[in-house]
């Protein structure tokens, strides 16, 4: 979709609201790490900026673009934040999260993170949840403006019980300006943390794969045995899809 025409989708879906927040994640395919979701809320007179005209054209799904791209929208984001013209978070979700909510439920709560932090950045008030919305972390919003002056908007299919109102949107980040800042929030965090996680788990090449399963992890994986930040139930389906299932020697 031509990058004129994702600003165009953005105008539309803004009508009637006062802006747009866009969410988006990533890691939720990897055997190792968080998964973590970005937030971007924008509203109209953004989407026609100049400063949007003029960077549109390198904004697109975080999987299309290098890491030097992200990197580069990225910092241009954070002057836009540190300007108030747009508001973002990033959110995460744990391994251990992952293991007890399974993965739907753990991106589901990053995302329900990220969307908080972002409404709690001061420039608008935050807002009592929906009686869906029962984490426990319902104590960290105040009573003030209503979100549905804002519209969320969602890469992918609508969520069950997200707790918040929102569109969903299937390629979200090839159709949406704001779900693809979101995606590039949440993937550059996440890059950044698994570079941390190397440094504490060695051998892996986390900072290289990012957690994924290339040929280099894999490898790792067969020689050294899981460390406490993979997914075991992730490695179980890996591996019991290879030619000799049960011959890992891992100890889940």
């Amino acid at each position: 979709m031509k990058k004129r025409q994702i600003r165009g989708y953005d105008l539309r879906q803004i009508e009637g609201h006062f802006g747009l927040i866009g969410i988006d994640e990533a890691g939720r395919g990897a055997l190792a790490g968080p998964v973590m979701a970005g937030a971007v809320l924008i509203n109209e007179d953004f989407l026609r900026s100049a400063w949007c005209r003029r960077n549109m054209s390198e904004i697109n799904d975080s999987k299309q673009l290098s890491a030097e791209q992200r990197e580069s929208v990225y910092e241009r984001m954070q002057w836009l934040r540190s300007e108030h013209r747009i508001l973002f978070a990033g959110g995460s979700a744990s391994v251990e999260e992952i293991e007890d909510l399974n993965i739907l439920g753990a991106t589901k709560l990053a995302m329900r993170r990220a969307l908080i932090s972002t409404l709690e950045m001061g420039q608008i008030e935050a807002h009592a949840p929906d009686p869906l919305f029962t984490t426990g972390e319902e104590s960290s919003l105040c009573e003030g403006q209503s979100l549905g002056d804002w519209k969320v908007l969602i890469d992918g299919r609508p969520l069950k019980s997200f707790g918040f109102v929102h569109t969903g949107i299937v390629n979200g980040d090839a159709k949406s300006l704001v779900i693809a800042m979101a995606s590039i929030v949440a993937k550059v965090e996440r890059d950044l943390e698994m570079e941390i996680m190397e440094e504490s788990h060695p051998g892996y090449g986390l900072g290289r794969h990012k957690g994924y399963a290339t040929e280099i992890h894999r490898e790792a994986l067969l020689e050294k045995g899981p460390s406490p930040i993979h997914r075991s139930l992730f490695l179980r389906k890996l591996f019991r899809s290879d030619e000799s299932p049960g011959q890992t020697g891992f100890a889940f």
